[in-house]
């Protein structure tokens, strides 16, 4: 059989490879260990003659391969993977192959949290500068669909730990890791691996932009690249972070005043800091300030980010259903500006994770627990003593016992802390589940 190249994976990313392959005029196939990968049906209108290998992966098929290219989606540590790789057949992603044919400077943005509204708010700061931007990843557009357009001044990228696994010659003109907290605990085998994936995107950047507040990368440095550090602490003359003065709170990059905190639509320090990130990679590619300052105004987030539903009673209501670790959720339980009691409703499938980081915020700041999902006992467990634990089965369930506990000027927030799967087909429709079951209770 002649050397092919081999796609592992029919998801949306998986799709695209196929597309720009079939661009390229190189021959290809394409295998999924699912009998019904998610793009199956528009694979087969517009590759119907493509070879396609459904159920176990085939090492035989893998081994007359002349690279494999794996999506996010699949472990590049499965045995089959492992052994193509063993006898000599490359291993990449789309990323990858992303950089061998990009011609415009790209920024890449990664993180444990905050990866999507930083790459938004980066794309939104460039269209403000008045340049040609074209924006994807693991974020809407794969990479790959955004070669098949004209090409822009600059490419932002969000890039999630399995992307930058495959990724190996990606020149970056900024990259940023905005925090790292444990996630994907049931793929990688320890925190530090985790980490070290994440790290990749700090190879071969021209700038990298660094948290200084987190301690997994504020002493992190290379000497190959420029750094410009962010902190929620008062910065240094060339450092972005926190400024108070007569009572107000700023962003500002040193002893310059950029933005009252007042001014900035999406709430909570999280997003303080995705903001003056945001500002950093701005920074590193040549945008004005007024320009970049502008966006900040005009940038109101992300739906199931920490998104304001509404108040029924005195009680505020957020959809924050993107909170799929325990990262997100404990940045969401310390930021959320809430008068008086959070009552969190979370759970699902938790990816291995620990929890008990969650405890100090919950015992400080809750009114209760609600839990639902399969790994809600778990959680439990962790958490037992922290604050009222309630279980339930159905997300109206959750809705409607928080709407029995909580009184005016407590918030009810959906930060699950876990994957959606067990229960939806995504984050996106657990948070439409939970809007629509805050809107049956309006009065």
């Amino acid at each position: 059989m002649n050397p092919i190249t081999v796609i592992i994976g029919l998801g949306k990313t998986g799709l695209s490879c196929a597309q720009f392959l079939s661009q390229q005029n190189c021959q290809f196939t394409v295998i999924d260990s699912r009998e019904n990968p998610p793009e199956l049906t528009q694979f087969k209108r517009q590759f119907p003659k493509i070879p396609i290998h459904l159920g176990l992966f085939n090492l035989s098929i893998m081994s007359t391969a002349d690279r494999l290219i794996v999506s996010p989606g699949v472990s590049i540590h499965d045995s089959s993977i492992l052994e193509a790789q063993r006898i000599g057949i490359p291993i990449l992603g789309d990323i990858e192959l992303f950089a061998h044919y990009a011609k415009a400077p790209v920024i890449a943005i990664t993180g444990s949290n905050g990866k999507s509204t930083v790459t938004l708010l980066v794309d939104a700061m460039v269209r403000k500068a008045g340049k040609q931007v074209l924006t994807g990843g693991n974020l809407g557009v794969p990479a790959l669909t955004l070669l098949e357009k004209p090409t822009p001044d600059f490419y932002v990228l969000e890039l999630s730990s399995f992307q930058l696994e495959t990724t190996y010659t990606l020149k970056l003109e900024s990259s940023c890791i905005l925090n790292i907290s444990p996630d994907h605990m049931d793929r990688y085998s320890n925190i530090e691996s985790y980490i070290e994936a994440k790290l990749r995107i700090y190879q071969n950047a021209k700038t990298i932009v660094i948290n200084k507040d987190d301690p997994y990368l504020s002493s992190f440095s290379d000497s190959n690249s420029h750094c410009i550090y962010f902190t929620l602490n008062r910065p240094k003359t060339d450092e972005y972070g926190i400024q108070e003065q007569n009572n107000q709170i700023w962003l500002a990059k040193g002893n310059e005043l950029i933005l009252l905190i007042e001014q900035l639509p999406i709430k909570g320090r999280h997003n303080w800091a995705n903001a003056l990130a945001a500002l950093a990679l701005g920074e590193s590619i040549g945008l004005p300030l007024p320009a970049m300052a502008n966006a900040l105004r005009e940038f109101h987030g992300l739906p199931h980010r920490c998104q304001t539903i509404t108040c029924i009673n005195g009680v505020d209501w957020f959809n924050d259903s993107k909170g799929t670790n325990v990262g997100a959720t404990l940045a969401a339980l310390e930021g959320l500006p809430c008068h008086g009691k959070i009552i969190l409703i979370a759970g699902g499938i938790g990816k291995g994770a620990d929890f008990r980081p969650l405890y100090k915020p919950l015992a400080e700041r809750a009114k209760a627990l609600i839990l639902m999902g399969r790994d809600a006992d778990r959680i439990a467990t962790d958490l037992a003593g922290s604050t009222p634990v309630y279980q339930v089965s159905s997300m109206i369930e959750a809705v409607n016992t928080a709407h029995r506990l909580a009184f005016s000027e407590d918030c009810v927030l959906l930060s699950p802390a876990c994957a959606s799967f067990d229960m939806f087909s995504g984050f996106e429709a657990r948070g439409e589940a939970f809007v629509q079951a805050v809107r049956a209770i309006q009065p």
